[in-house]
Formats: C-alpha cells, structure tokens, sequence
C-alpha cells in the first residue's frame, strides 16, 4: 500500500503528534515533572484567582465555582424565628423588625421561656437577648381568652406603652409612671405581689394603644378581658399576663425601639409551630 504523502495528512493530526513528542521530551529536556492537569496548564500556574480565571485553566473552574457559591451565601433566604409555624408568621406584621417571643411549655403550663429577635434587612431574624424564664397564666394559654379564665391569650400583639410605679429606668417607649400601680396581697402560691407592677409593659391585647397601661377602654369588651402586661415576677403564675424577673423587666424597656414597631409573639409551644 502506497504510503500517504505529507501533504494529505490532516492538519489537526500533525498537531496532536507534535504535541504528543513535545510532552514526551518535556521531562528529558528540562528534568521536571510534567505540568498536573489537576493544578491547570504552564499559562495559569501561579497565578491568582482573577489571573486564573483569565488563562481558562482548572483554577478558573474553582474560582468560578466558588464565586458561584459566594453568591448563592448572599443571597440565602434571611432567617425566621425558629418555632414558629406559617400561621404565626403571617401575623407578624411587614414593617415590625423587633419581637419579644414567648413561648410556653405546654397548653396547659404556666412556665414560659422569653428571646427578644430583631430583624436585619440581610439576615433576617437574630436574638439579641434571652433566653429568660418567665411565667404566664395559671392555667396556661388559650386562643380564645375571657375575662377570668386564667389563661393567657394566644397571638401577635402589639407593644407600644410602658409605665410602672418606679421611676423609668431607660425606657424607649412612652412610660406613665404613677403610683396608681401599686400592689399587695398574695399570688396563687401564697407568693407577695408587691412589687410585680413596678415595671410593665402593656400587651395590645383588648386595648387601645397610645394610652397608659391603665387605661380601661376594651374595644373588644369587658367580657373578653385586658389588663395583659409584661411585668415583674412574682415567683408564681399569672392572672394572665407574662411576667420576668426585674432585672429582664429593665433590659426589656431599654430595649424595645417604637421605631421598630415590637410586637410580642406569645402562645405554647405547639400553638406557636401552627
């Protein structure tokens, strides 16, 4: 059989033979290794990411894929407050950036525990205090709170008025002090209730805000109750109010910002996960 002449072998083949001779002397000639396919070619070797990217070797692939997952990192879906079920956030209002969750043991316990969230525009949902024992209601929580029952109402509710019968300590939101909250007597434990309005914070349950948490108006009527407070622990359930300890009571009014609209979200546990 006539061997092909020169000129009839293909182009690309010439190439790939060249190449093939080229890398096989490549060792001899310069008595190091050949170039790892895994670490890119003799262009792209050394070279950072944005110079890699440039030569189109390997370690454009791994930058280009890292950058890929950089902005996927940026662009996550911010957080939620964990607990807290699709029911319960959809009554957290678009412009609140600023939530006391308190979230009970059990539908029938008066044992509480308490985060405060704030929400950034980037990552969403952040504690930045908490988490605090409290106590709720005596006989536990409810979604359809009446005057008397002993159990705290169930929701998301505003919080726009404080006040106390001490002096504010710092508090952002308007604060009525007066001696009007003045208290004695004993809780359901043989507990002293002096004290436990020293400081509070109105729940917007039933009520109208604006006013001072003494205010009796009940849009809802007198039936339905009010008088829903955030305020000191007494060591011992609640009429139907949340209560911390009077360290927390004064960290919490330093900390709720109006500007922030603070919503308190409160209910147990598996209400809440609704």
């Amino acid at each position: 059989m006539r061997p092909r002449s020169r000129s009839t072998r293909p182009a690309h083949l010439v190439g790939v033979l060249l190449a093939a001779g080229l890398l096989a002397a490549g060792p001899l000639l310069t008595g190091c290794a050949a170039p790892d396919p895994d670490r890119g070619d003799a262009d792209s070797r050394g070279k950072g990411p944005a110079e890699a990217v440039a030569a189109g070797g390997p370690p454009a692939r791994r930058a280009a894929a890292e950058h890929r997952g950089a902005e996927v990192l940026r662009t996550d879906v911010p957080a939620e407050i964990p607990g807290l079920g699709p029911k319960t956030r959809a009554r957290l209002p678009e412009d609140s950036n600023q939530a006391v969750v308190a979230v009970g043991r059990a539908r029938n316990s008066n044992r509480t525990t308490v985060l405060v969230y704030e929400r950034d525009p980037v990552a969403g949902w952040q504690v930045v205090s908490g988490p605090w024992p409290a106590h709720n209601g005596l006989r536990g929580w409810t979604d359809d709170h009446d005057a008397g029952d002993r159990r705290s109402p169930i929701g998301v509710f505003g919080l726009t008025d404080a006040g106390g019968e001490l002096r504010d300590p710092g508090s952002r939101l308007p604060y009525d002090r007066s001696s009007d909250y003045a208290i004695s007597g004993t809780g359901f434990e043989d507990e002293p209730l002096a004290g436990s309005f020293d400081y509070v914070v109105a729940i917007n349950y039933n009520r109208r805000p604006g006013h001072t948490p003494r205010h009796l108006g009940r849009p809802l009527g007198e039936e339905k109750g009010g008088g829903i407070w955030i305020h000191v622990d007494h060591g011992g359930p609640t009429q139907g109010c949340v209560s911390l300890a009077r360290p927390r009571m004064k960290e919490l009014l330093r900390t709720l910002d109006p500007g922030k609209r603070p919503v308190v979200v409160m209910g147990d546990k598996a209400s809440l996960a609704r």
